[in-house]
């Protein structure tokens, strides 16, 4: 929906611990669960790359997502995922904001 954001966090399995993406992305899961503006996640694994993952959350608007990221939960909630970042991309993260939509 036109306004909603997204928010892809890009990580990657560390070689001798390929489940520790997807472990992580549920406790991480779990924690948001009730977030305010929050409208769900979810995990993508890379199809061309073995261990590469890609979180996507949903949000219902840019305030939203703001309001959280800048608030005092936000480091503390997503630190299991923080070291599994992909750090051998130019950006970790992107934030997007939907322009167009054909649901």
């Amino acid at each position: 929906m036109v306004g909603e954001v997204r928010v892809l966090l890009y990580a990657a399995a560390p070689a001798g611990d390929p489940g520790a993406v997807e472990r992580a992305y549920h406790a991480v899961s779990g924690r948001l669960a009730g977030t305010p503006g929050l409208l769900g996640n979810e995990l993508l694994g890379d199809a061309r790359r073995t261990g590469g993952f890609v979180v996507l959350s949903r949000w219902r608007d840019m305030a939203s997502f703001r309001a959280w990221e800048e608030g005092a939960g936000h480091r503390g909630t997503t630190s299991p995922l923080r070291p599994l970042q992909d750090r051998g991309r130019a950006e970790t993260f992107g934030i997007y904001e939907v322009v167009a939509d054909y649901s």
